[in-house]
This record gives structure tokens, C-alpha cells and sequence, in this order.
């Protein structure tokens, strides 16, 4: 079969396209043929083995599993022994291994039955983005009805689907983005924009309930100032986080929140297929849709890298293959 390879860890020179050995199924995998793969942020993680922690469990001196990849949507080819929630013909989607392929593996509780109101190339770009801001919004942030939300880097993979969460919880949303993407937050329901090259969300003049920071904030101090006096800030993803465990923010928030009214906090995501049919249902009742900025075919999988490192993507990025 076809797929993305790299040997060692860099930029996107280190991606390319070769003919491997179609993957074997585990007792509890599901082998899918890959109509559709989801970018993200993770996968540029993976790629330039950033931070450095994430290499004691991925390998050291190169990716222990050539293939990058992990959001996927595509067709049941085969099933392990130990599965039974699915059989071949199946259409799928969720969080496998080595989907920037024509076939890939994954576990049988990463997996959900794709919503019937989207493409493969719609369902490839939710799970791995949604399920972090699933759990940033929701589970973590525990939005409320009525109350004012503030998202940072509300354009992004995961920002898409936060502001589109808060929304759908009942939450009056405040979005955060770049002068060239009010438009495209606007249209996902944020019910105000700010342009943060032009005006600070921090300036005192409006305070939140809640913030999920997903632009990556340094101060601390500057969320607390847009926090009303007993509200949460949400710290999410590690590209501010430094280069050595990328939680750098995450645990002096952790530190400093016993000693102040407000709740500083950050999280781990959870892959789990039970997360998966949440976001099902709010996609298939029309109150989640994903955004998709553009599409790329498997051997240009390193050019929608490059576009993703360049910071212009609007909502997400798909590998059609």
C-alpha cells in the first residue's frame, strides 16, 4: 500500500511518500481502508519529536511507528477476535494508527460509527480536535447556560469546535483570532469577535466566566485580569508550553490556582469511543459541523504540513486518499 513515512524526527522534509506492508490487526483493532485523515497540531508534535517527552513513549531517536497520522475516517476491511461493535463494511471514524495511508489500524474503543450527515472528509477532521475541546468546554470547564465564554485561538482545529460547543451549551460566546478570520468565527456563532492585533481581550473592559486558552497565553496574569473574580481558565495544547514537556503553563497554573480565587487548570485528553458518539450526537442534530479550510491528496501530505506550521488554517485540514 501507499503512505507518508519518516525515519527520523524535523520539519516536513522528513515526510514521504513509499509502497510499505499493509498493517496487521491486533485481537482488538479494526483495520480500515482509509477513505479520509484529519491534521493536527499532534501530528506536527509527533512529527518534530516536540516536546522532547513525548519521545520516551514514541521513540527516542525516531518515531517507533514510521507512519504519522492518527485522526481517521474510512471502511472496515477487518476486525480482530476480541471486537465486537463492528464488521466489515462499516463506516467509521475516530483515532487510529498511521492514517496518512490506504489502510490503517486502530483500537476498537477509539472508534465510532460515522455521523450520516458528513463526509469522510468531514468525519477524518473531528476526532481528535473536538474530543480536546469536548473535554475543555465540557467536562473540564463544565460551561454553563448563560454564561460568557472567551476563546482564544477560536479559528484554529480545536478553537472551531469550542466555539461551536459553548454555543450549543447555551454560553454567550467571545472568540479571539487574526484580522483575515473575525468573518470565519463569526459564522461558527461566536456572538462577538475580537481582533487581537488590534484590541486585548485583557484590557479590563469585559470579563468571562470562563476562558479556554487555546492560543497559548504565557501570562497568566493576563488571563486572570479577563477572568470575572471566581472564574476558570482552561489551559490547552503545549505550543507554549516549552520544548522539554510542553505543560511548562499548564503546571504553574496548577502551582499558583490554590492560592487564588480563580480556577487555573489544564488537562490530558481522552480518546475514548464513548467521547466519540458524544460529539455523534451534536453533529448529527446539526449543533456541531466541521469546518474544513482545504483538502490535500496523500502525496502532498508535507505541503498541508507546511500550510498547517505557516498558522493560516482556517478550522481544519484533510488528507483525502
Amino acid at each position: 500500500m501507499q503512505a507518508i513515512v519518516q525515519e527520523t524526527y524535523g520539519s516536513a522534509d522528513v515526510l514521504r511518500l513509499a509502497r510499505i506492508t499493509r498493517p496487521e490487526v491486533a485481537d482488538n483493532g479494526v483495520l480500515l481502508r482509509v477513505h479520509a485523515a484529519g491534521l493536527d497540531r499532534g501530528t506536527w508534535h509527533l512529527m518534530t519529536g516536540r516536546p522532547y517527552l513525548l519521545r520516551l513513549a514514541f521513540g527516542v531517536r525516531g518515531p517507533k511507528n514510521p507512519v504519522p497520522g492518527r485522526d481517521v475516517a474510512g471502511t472496515v476491511v477487518a476486525v480482530g477476535s476480541a471486537v465486537t461493535k463492528f464488521s466489515a463494511g462499516d463506516e467509521v471514524y475516530g483515532i487510529g494508527q498511521g492514517s496518512f495511508a490506504e489502510y490503517a489500524v486502530a483500537r476498537e474503543d477509539k472508534l465510532a460509527r460515522k455521523p450520516v450527515n458528513t463526509t469522510f472528509e468531514q468525519a477524518a477532521v473531528v476526532p481528535i480536535s473536538a474530543l480536546t475541546a469536548l473535554r475543555g468546554v465540557c467536562d473540564v470547564g463544565d460551561v454553563q447556560q448563560g454564561q460568557k465564554v472567551l476563546i482564544t485561538g477560536a479559528s484554529g482545529g480545536v478553537g472551531s469546535y469550542a466555539v461551536q460547543l459553548a454555543k450549543a451549551l447555551g454560553a454567550e460566546v467571545t472568540g479571539v483570532c487574526s484580522t483575515t478570520k473575525l468573518d470565519m468565527v463569526r459564522s461558527l456563532g461566536a456572538d462577538h469577535v475580537i481582533d487581537y492585533t488590534r484590541d486585548d481581550f485583557a484590557d479590563g473592559a469585559h470579563r468571562y466566566d470562563l476562558i479556554v486558552d487555546i492560543a497559548g497565553s504565557p501570562a497568566l496574569s493576563r488571563l486572570r485580569r479577563a477572568l470575572t473574580p471566581t472564574g476558570t481558565a482552561v489551559l490547552v495544547g503545549g505550543e507554549e508550553g516549552g520544548n522539554v514537556t510542553g505543560l511548562d503553563r499548564q503546571m504553574r497554573a496548577l502551582v499558583l490556582s490554590p492560592f487564588v480565587r480563580q480556577r487555573l487548570t489544564g488537562f490530558i485528553p481522552r480518546e475514548r469511543s464513548s467521547d466519540i458518539e458524544r460529539l455523534t450526537h451534536l453533529i448529527e442534530e446539526g449543533k456541531v459541523t466541521p469546518s474544513i479550510d482545504r483538502s490535500y491528496s496523500l502525496d502532498r501530505v508535507p505541503e498541508a504540513m507546511r500550510y498547517l506550521v505557516a498558522g493560516r488554517v482556517r478550522g481544519k485540514v484533510v488528507i483525502t486518499v
